[in-house]
C-alpha cells in the first residue's frame, strides 16, 4: 500500500482508486469517501460521464468530514503551506481525526487521494498515510470542486465565492508583498532608464552642437564636454552679448579662467552666422533642457548606487553598481541571477554571439556584460577568458549571498574582490590565490565575532542603567535606615533624660530618708 514519489507521479494501472479524497477549499479542508473499483480505466469513464450530473456524481463520492478555517489569516497560512507542498498542523489534526485508525504494527487498509503528487509525498513522509495521485483522483476532485457548494449547504448561498475571492486577493497580496528596501525591481527600472538617458542625452548633445555651432562654431573646439558645452551655450545665448563683465560667471561654469577668456575672445572674432531672437530662444530652451536631463541623470545614478547598497551590496562591491545592476536586469531579478550557474553569468548579455557561434560552429564568446568590469580590462589578452571565468564564479557566489542573506553586508564582496586581485597577481607572479572555502569561512567567522561583540555591548548598555538603579535603591535604603536610626535616637533621648531625672529624684529621696533616720537615732541615743 506504500507508494513512492515515482508511483505518485507515474501511477500504474494496478493501483486501486483511493478510498478517501482530500480537497482543499478556500473555506476549509474536506474529506470525501470514494467507492473502490478494481479497474481504473472503467472508473475513469464512469467519472467523466457523471461529472456534470450531481445526482450521479454523489453516488460515487460521499462527504465524510469538513473543517472550516477559523479566520482569513488561518486560511492564508494554510494555502501558502499547501502551495509550497508543506503540511500544517491543522491539516495533520484533520487527517488524524477523520481517517480510520489502524494499529502501528499493521498496514493501513486505505489510501488517500491527493491532486498534487508533491503534497502527497509530504503527507506520506510525515504521517505514513499511503497517498495516491492519478488521473482518476484528479477527475474526482474536479467533480468535487464543481459540486462542492452542494455537498456543503452552508456555502450554497454565495459564501463559497466570497471566500474564494477574499483568499485570492490576500494570497496574491502576500506573494507580491516584499521588503520595500530590497526590491530589485527598482534597480531594474533605474538601470534601464539610466541607459536610455545616456543614449538620449548623447544624441541631444550632438544635435545642440550642430544647431548652436551655426551661430558660434568656435565654442565646440574650446569646450569638448557635452554637459559643459550645453551649460555654456545656455549661458552665452547670442555671442554678441558676451562681454568681459561675464568672465566671472563663465569661469564658474567652466572651472577654468583661461578657457573662459578664450571663449570671450573667440566670440568677438567668430565666423558664425547671426540668428534672430526667436531662433536663439529655441536654441537656449533646448540647451537648458539638456542641462536639466544631465543633472537628473546624475541624481538617478546616485539613487542607483544607494539602492544597490541595500539590494545587492556584495555584487556591487565586487564589480561595480552599474555592471551589477545590468546583470540583475538581464537575469530578470536577483533571485533568478542567484539561480544561474557561473557559466551562464559569464556569457549573460552575449546570447546572440553564443547562438551565432553554435550555428556556425565557431568559438563561443568568453564574456558578456561582465566585460565592462575593470578586472577584465586589466588582464592581458591571453588571460581575459580565464579572468572572466573566475569573475563569473565570484559574481555567482555574491548574487547568492545577496539573495539569501538576512542582514546585508559588504564584507563578502570585499573578500571576493581581494580574491580577484590575487587572481590577477597569479597570472603575473604565479602566487596561488586563496580558495573560496577558506575566504568564506574567514568572513563568516568575522561576522559572528562582530555580532557577539555587538550583543555584549548592548547587554552592557542595558545592564548599566539596571546597576545604577540597584545602587540608587541601596543608597535610598541606607539613607532611610540612617534617618530612621536618627529619629529613634531623637525620640529615645528625652525618655532617657526623664528616666535619669526620675532615678536621680528617687536617689535623692532615699538619701533624705536615710539622713532623717540617722538623725532620729542620734536624738534617741542622746536622750
Amino acid at each position: 500500500n506504500n507508494y513512492g514519489i515515482d508511483q505518485l507521479i507515474h501511477p500504474s494501472s494496478e493501483i486501486r482508486m483511493a478510498s478517501y479524497l482530500l480537497f482543499e477549499n478556500a473555506s476549509g479542508y474536506a474529506l470525501f469517501e470514494a467507492l473502490e473499483q478494481e479497474e481504473i480505466g472503467s472508473l475513469l469513464q464512469n467519472v467523466q460521464a457523471s461529472m456534470l450530473d450531481f445526482q450521479k456524481f454523489s453516488g460515487s463520492v460521499k462527504l465524510t468530514a469538513f473543517q472550516p478555517f477559523t479566520s482569513a489569516e488561518n486560511a492564508l497560512q494554510n494555502m501558502n503551506a499547501i502551495s509550497e507542498q508543506m503540511v500544517t498542523s491543522d491539516l495533520l489534526n484533520f487527517l488524524e481525526m477523520n481517517l480510520p485508525k489502524a494499529k502501528k504494527s499493521k498496514k493501513k487498509s486505505y489510501t488517500l487521494g491527493v491532486i498534487e503528487p508533491g503534497l502527497g509525498s509530504t503527507i506520506q513522509d510525515s504521517t505514513d498515510i499511503p497517498c495516491k495521485s492519478d488521473d482518476t483522483v484528479k477527475e474526482l476532485i474536479r467533480g468535487i470542486r464543481l459540486h462542492f457548494s452542494k455537498f456543503v449547504k452552508e456555502l450554497d448561498s454565495g459564501m463559497g465565492e466570497k471566500a474564494q475571492r477574499g483568499l485570492g486577493h490576500s494570497y496574491s497580496r502576500s506573494k507580491v508583498k516584499m521588503n520595500p528596501a530590497r526590491t530589485d525591481n527598482m534597480v531594474i527600472q533605474s538601470i534601464g532608464l539610466l541607459d536610455q538617458m545616456d543614449k538620449d542625452v548623447n544624441s541631444m548633445s550632438m544635435r545642440v552642437k550642430e544647431w548652436y555651432c551655426w551661430h558660434f562654431p568656435e565654442l565646440k573646439d574650446i569646450v569638448k564636454e557635452n554637459y559643459m558645452f550645453a551649460k555654456c551655450a545656455a549661458f552665452i545665448g547670442d555671442r554678441h552679448s558676451l562681454t568681459g563683465d561675464k568672465l566671472e560667471e563663465l569661469t564658474k561654469i567652466t572651472n577654468d579662467e583661461e578657457m573662459a577668456q578664450n571663449i570671450i575672445q573667440s566670440s568677438k572674432v567668430s565666423m558664425g552666422m547671426d540668428s534672430s531672437p526667436m531662433d536663439m530662444i529655441n536654441v537656449v530652451t533646448f540647451t537648458q533642457r539638456i542641462v536639466k536631463l544631465t543633472e537628473y541623470r546624475q541624481k538617478l545614478y546616485n539613487y542607483l548606487v544607494d539602492k544597490m547598497g541595500t539590494v545587492a551590496p556584495n555584487l556591487a562591491t565586487l564589480i561595480g553598481e552599474t555592471v551589477a545592476a545590468r546583470l540583475i536586469s538581464k537575469a530578470g531579478s536577483l533571485t533568478s541571477l542567484a539561480k544561474c550557474p557561473a557559466s551562464t553569468v559569464q556569457i549573460l548579455g552575449a546570447e546572440k554571439a553564443l547562438f551565432r557561434a553554435i550555428k556556425t560552429k565557431s568559438n563561443t564568446p568568453k564574456y558578456g556584460l561582465i566585460y565592462h568590469s575593470t578586472f577584465i580590462g586589466r588582464a592581458g589578452s591571453k588571460n581575459k577568458g580565464r579572468i572572466s571565468r573566475s569573475l563569473a564564479n565570484k559574481c555567482s557566489l555574491a548574487s547568492r549571498i545577496d539573495s539569501f542573506i538576512d542582514e546585508p553586508t559588504t564584507k563578502f564582496g570585499e573578500a571576493l574582490r581581494d580574491q580577484m586581485e590575487e587572481r590577477l597577481k597569479f597570472f603575473e607572479s604565479g602566487v596561488a590565490p586563496r580558495k573560496n572555502v577558506d575566504v568564506m569561512m574567514g568572513v563568516s567567522n568575522e561576522i559572528r565575532k562582530n555580532k557577539s561583540t555587538a550583543v555584549a555591548k548592548e547587554e552592557e548598555l542595558t545592564l548599566e542603567p539596571k546597576k545604577e538603579k540597584s545602587a540608587k535603591k541601596k543608597k535610598k535604603v541606607k539613607t532611610e535606615a540612617v534617618a530612621a536610626a536618627l529619629e529613634d535616637e531623637s525620640e529615645t533621648k528625652p525618655l532617657k533624660e526623664k528616666r535619669k531625672r526620675k532615678g536621680s529624684s528617687v536617689e535623692n529621696s532615699d538619701a533624705m530618708e536615710i539622713d532623717e533616720k540617722k538623725a532620729k537615732k542620734k536624738k534617741k541615743t542622746k536622750k
